[in-house]
């Protein structure tokens, strides 16, 4: 058995442990930290998507060095009663680009692919073969899990890339086609113009069920293309299967999650959008945050990142309770009206929505008006408790 030495160790190489890394690289050049991740590759296969007005300053600066598609020229909704164009710009990330940036910019003793951690410490982790890691601070860094003391529905998508056969002519990202088939769930396509031929095409899901049909989906966006025009090659694509928090015990599950003085962030320790399920946002604070404190001992960066757990949950609330009348309030097949509703709104509210920064009168705003559901149901919505997020994901 062999034994090394780090001042940092993250567990995960997915989004929040590799921009943490790059994080902290940046500002303490001379610490020694390793990112550890199971997969071949830093970020799995994901992409990642932002509007600009998501980040401030230093977190547009953290993602400056990836490649990345941009649109300045805004986005388009499109619903049954309601189509709109929007203005805010909007980025992508794939995961190819997110694993290259990375490779390029880390110190080559802190890629650690292929190397699966079976146990964390507050000094160190263990790998799968059996090799020890001792380390002044370990951060988890890896991927939700379920839990019975959270409560709300599931997020589950297909994606596709599309090389077309012809010029697509999209301007600029859809980022929610509602005028399709709605299949006992709110569903929308979401596509990106990634080239003059290139597109990426997502078939999304507000389900109440975490079960990922790969046939049907498939089938599903072989129509939707068809339908606007788009002929060629598969190059790629992804699936997933996202938790939509919508209430619970949030320090149960924190207890049942946590090892005593190991820093926890990322999705597992609760720091994503709990409507729309983004994590870029709260990755990229968390980031620059540990960064600036890295020096502090790890049973401090610990303590540190429990109270901003707890204070994204409580900042949070709002939106859990959106997601209860999505999810207990409305007929699955009428949720997309709450999203149609919704983008009728001024666009400066919207952006801060989805960075998660609604202002008190946006609140109201949101809420007043005729109601996309029957207020009784509302009322039980919010005062029922939901579903419980306990589903494996499927394989």
């Amino acid at each position: 058995m062999t034994e090394r030495m780090f001042d940092i160790a993250i567990v995960g190489g997915g989004l929040a442990g590799g921009l943490t890394a790059l994080a902290v690289h940046r500002a303490h050049p001379q610490l020694r930290l390793a990112l550890f991740e199971a997969g071949e590759v830093f970020g799995g296969n994901h992409r990642w998507s932002w509007f600009a007005s998501d980040l401030d300053d230093a977190g547009t600066d953290l993602l400056a060095s990836f490649r990345k598609t941009e649109w300045p020229g805004g986005y388009d909704v499109a619903f049954p009663a309601h189509s709109r164009t929007l203005g805010s710009a909007y980025r992508s990330l794939a995961s190819p680009d997110f694993d290259a940036a990375l490779r390029r910019e880390l110190p080559q003793e802190a890629i650690r692919t292929r190397s699966r951690v079976v146990a964390l410490a507050a000094n160190g982790i263990t790998l799968d073969n059996g090799e020890h890691i001792s380390a002044r601070t370990v951060v988890d860094c890896r991927d939700f899990q379920p839990s019975p003391h959270l409560r709300g529905g599931w997020q589950v998508f297909m994606g596709r890339n599309l090389r077309a056969d012809t010029p697509h002519g999209l301007a600029r990202p859809i980022v929610m086609d509602a005028r399709v088939a709605q299949h006992d769930a709110y569903r929308f396509v979401y596509t990106l113009p990634l080239g003059a031929e290139e597109l990426f095409v997502e078939d999304t899901y507000y389900a109440d069920s975490p079960v990922l049909d790969r046939n049907a989906l498939s089938g599903r966006i072989d129509r939707y293309c068809a339908a606007m025009g788009w002929h060629g090659d598969i190059l790629g694509g992804e699936t997933g299967v996202l938790p939509v928090i919508t209430g619970g015990d949030f320090a149960a599950y924190r207890r049942d999650l946590r090892e005593p003085g190991v820093v926890q962030i990322g999705a597992r320790g609760g720091f994503t959008h709990p409507l729309t399920s983004y994590t870029l946002p709260c990755a990229v604070a968390n980031a620059l945050v540990l960064a600036r404190e890295a020096m502090l001992p790890g049973e401090q960066l610990a303590a540190l990142f429990e109270k901003r757990a707890h204070a994204h949950w409580r900042t949070m609330r709002f939106f859990r309770r959106l997601g209860r009348m999505l999810f207990d309030a409305a007929r699955p097949d009428e949720r997309y009206r709450i999203f149609e509703r919704f983008y009728r709104l001024r666009e400066p509210l919207i952006e801060r929505f989805y960075a998660g920064a609604p202002t008190y009168g946006d609140k109201l705003r949101i809420l007043s008006g005729k109601p996309p559901v029957p207020v009784t149901d509302a009322v039980r919505a919010l005062l029922g408790k939901g579903s419980p997020l306990v589903h494996e994901k499927p394989q």
